[in-house]
């Protein structure tokens, strides 16, 4: 681990020991780290994976921790984050975006080149990367719509390589990213359609608006917990399901969006999966659907 940490002071990233988690989640639910990591670069990034398969190490890779319920115990190794990696620049129809940009400042660049098609990511609380890795979308728009390509580091081989639009292999919150376990995207492409910078301010504040109205943003979560079912909406069939507003200690089932579990204070790991599991057999029990997760849970 001490040439992490030195590889990490020499290149003049941040690098952080016996790190709390919980301080970089959404749902502000985690353990700690022995190091945490924040490089700012690809050719930083390629390094810290060159070090962390030369000493076996173990490791996670996170975003801004907007989709994950980390668990509560001590992580030996290192967890990188790259939302230092995040710059973001427009050349005509193009957004050239590093993979810790956060979506809300690739939106912002868009209109501000009135660059159309990504008005659908205003409000998502996530990176770039985490929102190619699971295909991210709403309000009508996802990402399989605006990539054209993304650069990645396979960190196996530690060769960068770069994907081309069908070969990201896009569905439902899913991607290739998902299939490929070494596979790290550093970087994407999106390409828009020039529009009114009007409308497309405009058609951002609506979609704003509607998650505020809507959404339980007041307390933290992860988000939308469940994956949408084949004919069915996550959602509405747990709200149908009586489950709107049940508790497994801090962790409750958010009274203003059943898709949504919120920390109301000093929910535990335990709380979030418990409630999760309790979730799943009612609806199985009342409906016989099995429901997937949307969030990452990361156990160690």
């Amino acid at each position: 681990m001490s040439g992490i940490i030195e590889y990490c002071k020499e290149k003049g990233c941040i690098v952080k020991i016996n790190e709390c988690l919980k301080d970089y989640t959404s749902f502000q639910i985690g353990g700690t780290a022995n190091i945490a990591v924040f490089p700012d670069n690809p050719e930083c990034l390629t390094g810290l994976f060159r070090l962390i398969k030369n000493h076996s190490a173990n490791h996670i890779l996170l975003g801004n921790g907007s989709n994950v319920l980390i668990c509560e115990n001590h992580f030996d190794g290192v967890v990188i984050f790259t939302s230092h990696m995040n710059g973001v620049r427009a050349e005509g129809e193009y957004i050239y975006a590093d993979c810790g940009a956060p979506l809300n400042k690739i939106a912002n660049l868009a209109k501000d080149h009135a660059l159309s098609g990504l008005e659908f990511a205003y409000g998502i609380p996530g990176t770039l990367g985490g929102a190619v890795y699971m295909n991210a979308g709403a309000y009508g728009g996802q990402m399989a719509d605006v990539v054209h390509s993304s650069e990645y580091l396979d960190t196996e081989t530690l060769e960068v390589k770069t994907l081309y639009k069908d070969q990201h292999e896009f569905a439902y919150r899913e991607s290739v990213y998902g299939k490929n376990k070494s596979f790290v995207a550093a970087s994407a492409v999106l390409k828009l359609k020039h529009g009114d910078m009007g409308d497309i301010e405009s058609n951002m504040n609506k979609n704003m608006a509607a998650r505020r109205e809507k959404q339980p943003l007041e307390y933290p979560s992860a988000g939308s917990v469940f994956k949408r079912g084949s004919g069915f909406f996550t959602a509405k069939l747990i709200e149908d399901c009586g489950l709107k507003g049940c508790a497994v200690g801090g962790a409750q089932v958010s009274e203003k969006h059943a898709g949504f579990i919120v920390n109301k204070g000093n929910a535990g790991f335990s709380d979030v999966v418990n409630l999760i599991e309790h979730i799943k057999s009612v609806i199985f029990d009342k409906t016989g659907l099995n429901i997937e997760c949307e969030i990452k849970i990361i156990e160690f």
